[in-house]
């Protein structure tokens, strides 16, 4: 076991070690989230109603959700890359364990999404959006979406593993993320939604942890949507650590 951890953090430090080397990676972690931040605030902030918040706090919640489960793709792209480079084979013959290949990526991903998460409080900040919470809930919602990213990390580590090139985890990573995102409170009240949607919505993982977010960060009804939201985290990587892992050792016995 403590060789499985140390062996996660070597490639965790290897899969953080290439930012530098790959600065546009730093632009999916960053300026992306910005220009969505922008987009939804000046161009359609002033068409969405949002009752009981300005439509910055309401919208920053979901904006930084989104984010973090958007920071799988580098895991789903870099897992593609390295099966297609040959670079998994030749893990395979060192006397490593298997699953830290990923754990070491989902790991990094969590460093990463810090990093976003900074930034894109920071940009919140500059457009107007204010916190109402204390020092723990602060930090209970910063915990709550590192969970939540991580928990997609282990989706897209499945994408990318599945897929059969770079190209392919990308599109199957969007076919996931984009219907989870948009059908969800992030950008806009569910009630707004035709009732068929709204139903989707109301139990769509997004939702609840945007919900359980605003609950900890602006002092909204908290509900069960702080509980369901950990419950969603924790068995999305109950299911999905498994399968990739499971995958991954497939792909190399071959």
């Amino acid at each position: 076991m403590r060789h499985a951890v140390a062996d996660s953090l070597v490639l965790a430090r290897r899969s953080l070690k290439r930012i530098p080397r790959q600065p546009d990676l730093l632009l999916a972690f960053t300026v992306q989230p910005v220009m969505f931040v922008l987009l939804f605030v000046y161009v359609f902030g002033g068409a969405i109603n949002t009752p009981g918040f300005d439509y910055v706090d309401f919208l920053m919640p979901g904006i930084i959700v989104q984010t973090m489960a958007f920071g799988g793709f580098v895991t789903a792209l870099g897992l593609s890359e390295d099966l297609r480079k040959g670079l998994i084979d030749r893990f395979r013959s060192l006397p490593m364990s298997r699953a830290a290949v990923l754990v070491g990526r989902t790991l990094a991903d969590m460093a990463t999404n810090l990093l976003s998460l900074a930034v894109m409080v920071a940009v919140g900040i500059a457009v107007g959006f204010s916190f109402d919470a204390n020092l723990l809930e602060l930090l209970a919602g910063i915990g709550l979406m590192l969970w939540f990213g991580f928990a997609f990390s282990w989706v897209f580590a499945l994408l990318g593993l599945t897929a059969s090139s770079p190209e392919s985890a990308q599109s199957l990573g969007f076919i996931v993320i984009f219907p989870l995102t948009f059908a969800s409170s992030a950008f806009v009240p569910i009630q707004s939604m035709p009732s068929w949607l709204e139903a989707f919505a109301e139990v769509n993982p997004f939702t609840v942890t945007v919900d359980a977010m605003r609950a900890l960060w602006l002092d909204a009804p908290a509900g069960d949507s702080i509980w369901l939201a950990l419950a969603w985290s924790t068995g999305l990587i109950a299911v999905f650590a498994p399968l990739a892992v499971s995958r991954y050792r497939r792909t190399t016995a071959a």
